[in-house]
């Protein structure tokens, strides 16, 4: 505690004269005040002073201003009071500060002076009080000890204010993308889910400038609803450009897709590609198709989509022609094989078959140049024939060849 003047012969003469013992004029802060930014704060603040003095002025000086002659942050005998400086004590004891953060600079000292009717009633509290600003401050800590967070982990998040011990006693409420969600020091998930991620950060309850810096949580996750689209239809025909799309949701994104063909026994037809394009499908394109979606985190199979492929009528018309163009010549290739064989074979069968049906005869020829009775010891001429009995019937211009072919005295 000091006083104004800076002589001090001058104080002590004075002080003897009026009769005042030092310990009856003081002032007393808290030294050292801590606040978050963004919130108002009060610095605590009494004084003392003679019971036969009055108070007619209270004054407020900060940093390196003039604590004796001003200028004040805030002066009770002026009309010109400052938003951000008030006044919230009174001109008994009570000197308390309240400081209104706004875009000033608030830190520093703060000395408290006052003055008395009397003309020795002039007091300023050098020592002052110390004004302190720190930041709210959120950590992360992983219990299950993942670098990343990952989904199914426990996570606690913990919000400080920076003030020594202030910890207990400040009321917190949390922030999730700048909506409010709970009260509280801190916010704890036993098991997170994708649905925690966001951006967090914890405010001073009371006072909605103290926000903390935003804390962003990011929870990974393998593949999730792998699904197969196809474009432009699941039922193209041939010919026609189609292309199959697998789209899957994960954190980090997806790093492989794998295409199978589910008819041909699982057939990889492709990876590393979220498309599978076919420019002129065909027939044998259609079928069963599947993708895998895989990540660091794991994988995950789409349901199964059915391509049906249709022939336009032309196709089927070409495709009929064909077919029926191979029929034939392969009918006509039959045939004739059948027909050179049956003419290889004929000639013996012929043979055979006159051997088995001829009928040997002999058959006297009378001598027509005698008369006579032939039978009576005429020598005669025997004349050998054959009778043909063909069981197969022959036409009729095979039989008139037959006939004209065979001797005129067979018979």
């Amino acid at each position: 505690m000091y006083t104004e003047h800076r002589d001090l012969t001058w104080i002590l003469s004075l002080l003897l004269l009026s009769g005042v013992h030092c310990n009856e004029w003081n002032v007393k802060y808290q030294p050292s005040v801590c606040a978050v930014k963004g919130s108002s704060v009060v610095i605590p603040c009494s004084f003392n002073y003679p019971k036969e003095e009055k108070v007619q002025r209270v004054m407020w000086g900060h940093g390196s201003k003039d604590i004796f002659d001003g200028p004040f942050i805030f002066d009770s005998a002026s009309n010109n009071q400052s938003p951000v400086y008030q006044y919230k004590g009174d001109k008994l004891h009570n000197c308390s500060l309240k400081i209104n953060p706004g875009k000033h600079n608030i830190t520093g000292k703060y000395t408290f002076r006052f003055t008395t009717k009397s003309p020795a009633g002039k007091w300023i509290g050098k020592e002052g009080s110390t004004l302190k600003i720190v930041d709210l401050k959120t950590s992360v800590i992983n219990t299950s000890g993942h670098g990343a967070t990952k989904e199914g982990d426990s996570v606690n998040v913990t919000c400080r204010n920076g003030c020594d011990g202030a910890d207990a006693s400040s009321a917190f409420i949390w922030l999730k993308n700048g909506e409010r969600i709970q009260e509280g020091p801190s916010l704890y998930w036993r098991n997170i889910s994708l649905l925690n991620s966001g951006n967090y950060s914890c405010s001073l309850k009371g006072h909605s400038g103290t926000t903390s810096g935003v804390v962003n949580i990011n929870v990974e996750y393998g593949p999730k609803n792998t699904s197969v689209s196809v474009r432009p239809s699941t039922e193209v025909d041939v010919g026609s450009s189609v292309t199959l799309t697998c789209s899957s949701r994960a954190n980090p994104p997806v790093e492989k897709y794998s295409w199978f063909k589910v008819d041909d026994g699982d057939i990889v037809l492709g990876e590393n590609k979220s498309e599978l394009h076919f420019r002129e499908v065909s027939i044998a394109a259609g079928g069963q198709y599947l993708c895998s979606a895989t990540n660091r985190h794991g994988s995950q199979n789409s349901t199964m989509v059915t391509l049906k492929v249709k022939a336009h009528f032309p196709y089927i018309i070409v495709i009929a022609t064909a077919a029926a163009a191979l029929l034939v010549v392969a009918a006509i290739v039959i045939a004739l094989r059948r027909c050179k064989e049956k003419r290889a074979r004929e000639p013996e069968a012929d043979h055979e078959e006159d051997q088995q049906n001829m009928l040997y005869l002999n058959w006297p020829m009378p001598d027509n140049s005698t008369e006579g009775n032939p039978c009576e010891g005429d020598k005669t001429e025997t004349v050998y024939t054959t009778i043909d009995f063909n069981l197969k019937r022959k036409s009729n211009t095979q039989q008139q060849t037959y006939s004209h072919s065979n001797d005129e005295g067979a018979i």
